[in-house]
């Protein structure tokens, strides 16, 4: 498994800043540093899980819904991700896509 600390980070200022918290002021509630709070959502500090959860129960929400689209093991969430990338595509690129999918379908088959 693996972890996008990145997203994690921009994760947690998100709902940070939807609940109208400065970062010194989700610092305080979890008692650490406002500096290190940055440094979690600039993805330059991993949180420890413990720490993760003390922002979490903070934030009035659950360790899942940061994580959500920071663990790269799901199915649905790389589908997602193609998906998004899809939408972003021309009509060639598509059709081009769409070949190579076909391709590696027809690899897959072979015994």
């Amino acid at each position: 498994m693996q972890i996008d600390y990145k997203k994690l980070g921009s994760r947690i200022r998100i709902v940070r800043e939807k609940k109208r918290l400065t970062q010194e002021q989700l610092a305080e509630m979890v008692e650490l540093s406002n500096n290190y709070i940055s440094n979690i959502e600039l993805n330059r500090s991993i949180p420890s899980l413990d720490t993760l959860v003390k922002i979490c129960n903070a934030l009035e929400v659950t360790p899942d819904y940061i994580l959500i689209d920071s663990i790269y093991t799901s199915k649905e969430y790389i589908k997602d991700e193609i998906a998004k990338n899809l939408n972003k595509c021309n009509e060639k690129s598509i059709k081009i896509i769409s070949k190579f999918i076909s391709l590696i379908l027809e690899e897959q088959d072979l015994p």
